[in-house]
């Protein structure tokens, strides 16, 4: 009988709360809410567009698309988010598809705890 190993990742969200303290003290409430709603929106986009890109060996557009992705996480607090997009982005500039694989299914694990962690600090809702 063989034995199976499941591998469960795990990462750890890390969220700048002083972008998002900065951002409604620029734009009050309810613009500051509306900017991190579409960011939200564009951002789990943008993910799954990352994904699709990279089942269809598109690199190039992988690339634009992962390096679109470092503003916009940057600009709600999501560093780590936007640290591995730019890993991604290195790593594609390396031509090292092992790691740009790594990396990028990565930023999605990370991308998806993030934007939930996100959208439950704020308590938001659409």
């Amino acid at each position: 009988m063989a034995n199976i190993l499941t591998v469960n990742h795990r990462e750890n969200v890390h969220l700048d709360p002083q972008k998002l303290t900065d951002l409604y003290a620029q734009l009050g409430e309810s613009g500051a809410e509306d900017v991190v709603c579409r960011a939200i929106e564009e951002l789990a986009v943008r993910l799954t567009h990352c994904e699709r890109l990279w089942r269809q060996r598109d690199v190039e557009n992988l690339r634009k698309s992962a390096r679109s992705l470092i503003a916009i996480s940057e600009q709600i607090g999501m560093m780590a988010m936007a640290q591995i997009a730019r890993d991604v982005t290195t790593a594609i500039d390396a031509d090292d598809f092992p790691a740009v694989g790594a990396t990028l299914f990565r930023l999605i694990r990370v991308g998806e705890n993030s934007l939930t962690a996100v959208w439950e600090q704020h308590d938001l809702s659409i």
